[in-house]
């Protein structure tokens, strides 16, 4: 059993922190920015809140973060009440937000001078891989460091891989995005266009589905795409953020990412019809409209 401090109790963060508890059966301290829900957490798990992150690290080998953005990961890590005034030399800072590369690096260099380590650890699977626990979890960091913390990150994962050095789990991350960008709209289209030809979508599917075409996208999202029901999962306005990194990393390493920048648009249309929470596979909302 460790000792582990988890910083930010969301949608994914909240069943990640329970399952290091029952699963892990670790002995967790959390924190979040608003503290009824670190009292609703400790209230359903059992463990202890903080007052500030700095005191949910102190002690703790392991100390997880999983906010917003760069900015949101800078306030709970830097600064007087920031994990890395309260860690202790030798333990581990496991960033699962996803954020940019430039923050990840950024991180592990504050972490080192401070005579502790660090893991960029971005995950894949939405709420509902967080709350059954089985999240891809891509990683980046020093390889020792890695094996260290890998067995604590099982209790929430499915698959766990170390990509490179620090940042290269953040730039995997990037990675998966623009690849599921391109599969919804992907998907998105051709349950239009069956629409519009007249075409039966359940029995499209099942047959396409079983072929070249097939994808998670695709067996998980269709019925509710088909249904116009986009309450389940990543949020549009959380997509368009990770797209925002996504493209201004391909903007300083050169890489062409067109499909990818014109599905942040449609993203970006969506949130005009009023989707900024619908799921991802809400583009079909648009060819609809």
């Amino acid at each position: 059993m460790a000792k582990i401090a988890f910083i930010g109790l969301g949608v994914m963060g909240y069943p990640m922190a329970g399952h290091l508890k029952a699963k892990g059966g670790h002995d967790v301290t959390v924190y979040n920015r608003t503290a009824a829900k670190a009292e609703s957490w400790v209230k359903q798990h059992g463990g202890r809140s903080a007052a500030t992150p700095a005191d949910a690290a102190r002690d703790a080998d392991f100390v997880f973060t999983c906010v917003g953005n760069d900015d949101d990961l800078r306030s709970v890590t830097i600064g007087p009440d920031g994990v890395l005034a309260g860690m202790k030399a030798g333990a581990v800072l496991i960033d699962n937000t996803t954020a940019s590369a430039e923050v990840a690096r950024e991180l592990y260099e504050a972490a080192k001078a401070r005579g502790c380590d660090f893991i960029d650890a971005p995950v894949s699977g939405g709420q509902a891989g967080a709350e059954n626990g089985v999240l891809t979890v891509m990683c980046g960091g020093d390889e020792a460091v890695f094996e260290r913390t890998r067995p604590v990150i099982d209790a929430y994962a499915r698959m766990v891989g170390l990509m490179g050095p620090a940042g290269a789990g953040q730039l995997t991350k990037m990675v998966n995005q623009i690849c599921i960008a391109g599969l919804v709209q992907g998907l998105a289209e051709g349950i239009h266009f069956g629409k519009k030809a007249g075409l039966d979508i359940e029995k499209v599917i099942e047959v396409i589905s079983k072929g070249a075409a097939g994808s998670w996208q695709m067996e998980n999202r269709y019925k509710t795409m088909n249904q116009g029901k986009y309450d389940f999962g990543f949020a549009v306005d959380w997509m368009r953020k990770d797209l925002d990194i996504v493209l201004s990393e391909a903007r300083r390493n050169g890489a062409a990412l067109p499909v990818t920048a014109l599905v942040d648009q449609f993203y970006g249309e969506v949130q005009k019809l009023g989707g900024k929470r619908w799921d991802t596979s809400s583009l079909l909302a648009r060819l609809e409209k």
